[in-house]
């Protein structure tokens, strides 16, 4: 009887298990507001882990951060990290201008009608969402996400897994 009860266990644990998972990004694809090509999601997968920043230039909480973006995206980036800019409801002339503004050097392109944004769950700005190589959304921020925030969460992701030691041979 007690055997029973363990196997159901095990079995509902098993179930429960792909829920407990990471959900998959949206693909997603704009064009680059610098004019140098097309920004597209899919060629990141198994490749870096994606920060995608929705944000806007008529946010006060986002002008306040965008400095610490640009510095998340410095720091990160030797390590395999890519920074987005999605510029929400704004004119390309506006987030041009806020991007420049605060010296962005990471890709950035519009989404004025939240079309991408809405995909990801947009609830408001400032919202990031990180995603893993493997395609998955491990965070999903809204409001502030400052760059001590941003470090939680990107350092386990960069750090590299102790490799396993061979089991050792008996002579």
């Amino acid at each position: 009887m007690r055997v029973r009860r363990v196997l159901a266990g095990l079995a509902l644990a098993l179930l429960a298990a792909p829920a407990l998972a990471a959900p998959s990004a949206p693909a997603f694809s704009f064009a680059l507001l610098d004019g140098s090509g097309l920004f597209d999601s899919r060629s990141l997968i198994g490749k870096k882990i994606l920060v995608v920043r929705f944000q806007a230039s008529w946010c006060k909480v986002c002008e306040e951060e965008a400095p610490g973006v640009e510095r998340t995206y410095e720091k990160y980036k030797p390590s395999g990290v890519e920074v987005v800019g999605v510029q929400i409801q704004d004119t390309a002339a506006d987030a041009q201008r806020f991007l420049k503004g605060h010296g962005a050097t990471y890709p950035a392109g519009l989404d004025p009608r939240l079309t991408i944004a809405n995909r990801f769950g947009f609830k408001g700005t400032p919202y990031t969402v990180v995603i893993n190589k493997k395609g998955e959304m491990v965070a999903r921020i809204h409001g502030r996400a400052d760059e001590a925030r941003l470090a939680r969460v990107l350092d386990p992701l960069i750090k590299p897994t102790p490799a396993r030691k061979p089991p050792a041979r008996l002579q």
